[in-house]
C-alpha cells in the first residue's frame, strides 16, 4: 500500500463559426442520442473540450471537438488538482469550463453533443481550477497563489457577467483549494481546502457579492470534492480514501453527520451523486475503482454492498467522475490509460461494466468530466 504522502502526490499530480470547429461524420447523431459526456483536454495551447452522444445502452460516439478560446495547463495526469473543471449547468442547457494557463472561464450553449463558445471572461484570480453553477449564477475558484473564488452572473443570453466586488481571497497559502460548490439555493459556497484540512462556507448575499468565509476543521483529511445531496446535505470525498457528510446551519456552520468512512480505495479525490440523489459514488485513483454510498434523510451514509462497487482495468487512473442525467450511467475519466470508463447503475446501487470508450490521449494531462 503506497503512503499518504503519495497518494497525495497523486492527487496534485469569430463567434458561433469559431465554435463549431471540429464535427465529426457521426454529427447528424449528436443530436439523436439519450444525452452527452464532455471532457477537456486541458491543452497548454488551445484548450478544447471533447463531445461524446451518449446512446441509450451508454456507448458512447464521438461527436466533435470544441475550442475553448484559452489555454490550459498542460502537464501529465491530474495537472489541475481538482473538481469541477468542466461543469454543465443544472438544466443541462450551458457548459462552463476553466483555462488554467489563460486565468479564464469559457461558457458554452449546449445543443444535444454539440457546444457553442459564447465567450470566455477572466477569472480574477491565477489557476482557476473549478467552477460552479446555481441559478444565474457562477464562481470560479482561483488556486493560485492563496486562492481566491469569484462570481459570475449568467445573462440571458448564457454570457458571463463579472460580479463586482465578489472576489474573495482564501487565508492560507498552503490552502491547496480543490473544489468550489454553491448549495443548489445559491445562498452558500463552499470551497475545500486540502492542504489545511478546511472546508470554507460563504453566504452569497443577493447581489452576488460573498461573506466573509466561516471555515471548520474537515471530518476526514484532505478534503477533496464535495457535492450536495437533495437533501441538504454536504458530502465531501476526502484524498485520506475516506467519505463524510455534514449538515450547513443558517450561520454558515458545518455539522458532521458521517465522520470519515473507508472508501476501501486509494487516492479518493473525486465524487458525483447518483441515482437522483440517493447515492453517492467515489473515484479512487490508485486503485481504479468506484465506491458506492447510499443517502439516507438526515445525510448519514451507508456503504452499498463491500463498499467498492466498481472496477476499471489496472493502471487506469480513473481521477474524475460523472452521472448521466437520467441516472442510469456513470463515466469515468481515465487518464492514464486515455479511456472513457462506463459504467450501468443497477437498482440496487451496485454497478456493473459497460466497457470502455478509448480516442483520448493517455497521461497528456486531461482534465475534467460532465455528462447528462
Amino acid at each position: 500500500m503506497k503512503s499518504m504522502k503519495s497518494l497525495r502526490l497523486l492527487c496534485s499530480m469569430s463567434f458561433v463559426a469559431a465554435a463549431i470547429l471540429v464535427l465529426a461524420p457521426q454529427h447528424a447523431a449528436a443530436q439523436d442520442g439519450y444525452g452527452a459526456v464532455f471532457t477537456m483536454t486541458n491543452a497548454a495551447s488551445n484548450n478544447q473540450i471533447d463531445s461524446w452522444v451518449r446512446r441509450d445502452d451508454g456507448s458512447l460516439v464521438w461527436a466533435g471537438a470544441f475550442s475553448t478560446g484559452g489555454n490550459g495547463s498542460g502537464g501529465t495526469v491530474d495537472p489541475l488538482h481538482s473538481q469541477g473543471s468542466l461543469t454543465l449547468s443544472a438544466d443541462h442547457s450551458l457548459l462552463f469550463a476553466v483555462n488554467a494557463g489563460s486565468g479564464t472561464v469559457s461558457s458554452f450553449a449546449v445543443r444535444g453533443a454539440d457546444l457553442i463558445l459564447l465567450g470566455t471572461q477572466p477569472t480574477g484570480g491565477s489557476m482557476p481550477t473549478s467552477v460552479t453553477q446555481a441559478g444565474d449564477l457562477v464562481y470560479v475558484l482561483n488556486a493560485g497563489g492563496n486562492g481566491s473564488v469569484s462570481g459570475f452572473h449568467i445573462l440571458p443570453n448564457g454570457h458571463l457577467l463579472p460580479i463586482p466586488n465578489s472576489t474573495r481571497n482564501l487565508g492560507s497559502s498552503a490552502s491547496s483549494p480543490t473544489d468550489v460548490v454553491l448549495s443548489p439555493n445559491a445562498q452558500f459556497l463552499i470551497v475545500a481546502e486540502s492542504g489545511t484540512n478546511q472546508i470554507d462556507v460563504f453566504h452569497v448575499w443577493p447581489n452576488g457579492t460573498l461573506s466573509s468565509a466561516v471555515t471548520t476543521a474537515s471530518a476526514g483529511a484532505t478534503p477533496f470534492a464535495a457535492v450536495f445531496a437533495p437533501t441538504g446535505a454536504l458530502i465531501v470525498a476526502n484524498a485520506s480514501d475516506t467519505i463524510s457528510s455534514y449538515q450547513l446551519d443558517w450561520h454558515g456552520s458545518l455539522h458532521t453527520v458521517s465522520n470519515a468512512l473507508p472508501t476501501d480505495g486509494l487516492a479518493t479525490c473525486w465524487n458525483v451523486l447518483g441515482r437522483f440523489g440517493r447515492s453517492v459514488y467515489t473515484s479512487n485513483a490508485t486503485s481504479s475503482t468506484l465506491s458506492g454510498f447510499d443517502i439516507e434523510r438526515n445525510g448519514a451514509l451507508t456503504p452499498i454492498g463491500d463498499t467498492v462497487v466498481g472496477q476499471n482495468p489496472a493502471g487506469s487512473t480513473n481521477i474524475d467522475i460523472a452521472a448521466s442525467g437520467d441516472g442510469r450511467y456513470l463515466y469515468t475519466l481515465n487518464a492514464a490509460a486515455g479511456v472513457i470508463g462506463i459504467f450501468a447503475v443497477q437498482e440496487d446501487g451496485s454497478l456493473v461494466s459497460a466497457g470502455q470508450q478509448d480516442g483520448l490521449p493517455a497521461s497528456a494531462g486531461m482534465n475534467g468530466i460532465a455528462a447528462y
